[in-house]
């Protein structure tokens, strides 16, 4: 039995407190957080504390899930692990590669475990472009493109502030990078070119736009938005494209919704022949003559958030890795930084 105490009740911390109840091998036992106006939907079984160093010398846990503000992971996660506590912090783990390491200097003093909680590698529509991605279903892939737009600027509580934390590439930013970099395991990242900005926030970062150029020759674009404005049905939400040397795929929404398209004509065509489809503008760009194309479905893919505490749970009894390590997430925050690198200086940086 795992004897759960959570640092953090808001809106994470009340997901996680649901997730925790499905698990029979999972008890919450405790739950922390500075304001008690927070605690007051806890049931009387499970012991609340508005301090952590109360909690940890208190409460009957092992393990700490911290879903606090992002600039307080690196106090909180020394904490539990100077108490000897196994930990799952949330994303990002620290606002800085220097910040992390200094966290895992004390975890590993310490000799307890602890990974990141970057659940999103099991969206559906992640697992769907990364199916398509594994298994070549559109040749060799060249081009990807992530992205994911919102209105009216929707950033909410703490997440404006700088100071603690906030913006978009901390955010959804290092999930969208997470994805990449895992599905592009073992493959260097040689070049990262950003533009990362305020465009109606004061201190926080509310827009960016990132592209990846990879050792194997795959060129990703990453952008994200919250005050972008669009009259098409359901614009505002996921959207992915797979480019290969044999089709495309499109993915859009969470639900994900789309089609991976195809033909046997282009790729048999004679160089310098006439295009197979009507005329247009430079004849290459025109539409296609009906027939060319061959439409066919995502793939199906299996996959729930759930599935992140099945193997961390796996993983404590030694059935299997962590899904999330360390060096994994110390990648990220790498990247990212060379993120906000590369928008001061308005150019490329090197990476890999």
């Amino acid at each position: 039995m795992i004897k759960m105490g959570l640092v953090g009740y808001g809106f994470m911390g009340h997901v996680h407190y649901r997730m925790m109840e499905t698990f029979g091998e999972i008890r919450v036992m405790a739950v922390c957080d500075i304001n008690p106006a927070q605690l007051e939907d806890l049931p009387e079984s499970v012991a609340a504390y508005t301090d952590v160093d109360t909690m940890l010398a208190e409460a009957d846990i092992d393990t700490v899930i911290v879903c606090c503000n992002n600039n307080q992971h690196h106090s909180v996660v020394c904490k539990c692990a100077r108490a000897k506590k196994y930990i799952i912090c949330e994303k990002p783990m620290a606002l800085s590669v220097q910040e992390l390491d200094k966290m895992m200097q004390v975890v590993e003093e310490n000799g307890v475990h602890l990974t990141v909680h970057q659940q999103r590698r099991f969206d559906k529509d992640f697992r769907i472009i990364k199916e398509i991605y594994d298994t070549g279903k559109v040749g060799k892939v060249y081009t990807i493109q992530s992205s994911l737009y919102g209105y009216n600027g929707n950033m909410h509580d703490w997440h404006i502030y700088k100071d603690e934390g906030g913006g978009m590439l901390y955010d959804w930013g290092v999930h969208l990078i997470d994805q990449i970099l895992w599905m592009m395991d073992g493959v260097k990242l040689k070049s990262i070119f950003a533009d990362v900005r305020n465009v109606i926030m004061k201190e926080c970062d509310d827009f960016f736009k990132i592209q990846f150029h990879f050792e194997n020759n795959v060129n990703v674009e990453l952008e994200l938005g919250t005050y972008f404005f669009s009259d098409q049905p359901d614009w505002f939400s996921r959207h992915w494209f797979i480019g290969g040397d044999k089709g495309s795929a499109h993915c859009d929404g969470f639900d994900a919704e789309g089609c991976c398209v195809t033909t046997d004509h282009l790729l048999t065509q004679a160089p310098g022949s006439k295009p197979l489809g009507a005329e247009g503008p430079t004849r290459s760009f025109g539409k296609p003559a009906d027939g060319l194309l061959i439409t066919a479905p995502l793939p199906e893919v299996h996959t729930d958030h759930r599935y992140y505490f099945e193997n961390y749970i796996a993983a404590r009894a030694g059935r299997e890795p962590y899904l999330v390590t360390v060096p994994q997430v110390r990648r990220t925050l790498a990247v990212m930084e060379a993120c906000r690198k590369s928008s001061k200086l308005g150019r490329s940086v090197d990476f890999e």
